[in-house]
């Protein structure tokens, strides 16, 4: 027995109870509680110096949750297409994408998984760079950051 819930939306949460008669027991009943939260994407702007470090939160909001209990990736993205830079599973190093020749010696894997791109260029200027935190194989939280690479 089992309830199947198709294009769910946030007024679908609440308690649900499933009742059933057995012989010669009685009635049994189950409950449980559904909340059901939005796929959540933060979007920020990240201003930097042409050539100076250019360090990029994985979640500007998330400084007191650990980030390294969970898979997570960052890829950089331009024109509709998204390129794979660093993915960390928990308790392991590192793994850096070696497909980008842009991005092969300028990206590192910093404190509390932020992404730090040594040497900013112009070519940077408008780029996406999105963090991929995997709490749960239904449930990734994405954060975006645009950058702005100003000269001096």
């Amino acid at each position: 027995w089992a309830l199947h819930l198709k294009n769910l939306t946030m007024s679908l949460s609440g308690q649900y109870e499933c009742t059933f008669a057995t012989y010669p027991y009685g009635t049994k009943a189950a409950k449980i509680q559904l909340i059901v939260k939005a796929e959540e994407e933060r979007h920020y702007l990240k201003k930097v110096w042409l050539n100076e470090t250019l360090e990029i939160p994985c979640r500007e909001d998330m400084t007191s949750e650990n980030l390294s209990t969970y898979p997570l990736k960052w890829l950089v993205g331009e024109n509709g297409r998204k390129e794979e830079l660093v993915t960390k599973e928990p308790s392991c190093p590192a793994v850096y994408g070696n497909s980008s020749l842009l991005y092969r010696e300028r990206v590192l894997l910093g404190f509390n998984n932020a992404l730090k791109v040594f040497s900013p260029k112009i070519t940077d200027d408008g780029r996406v760079f999105s963090c991929h935190v995997l709490y749960h194989p239904e449930r990734v939280q994405k954060s975006s950051t645009t950058v702005r690479v100003f000269g001096k």
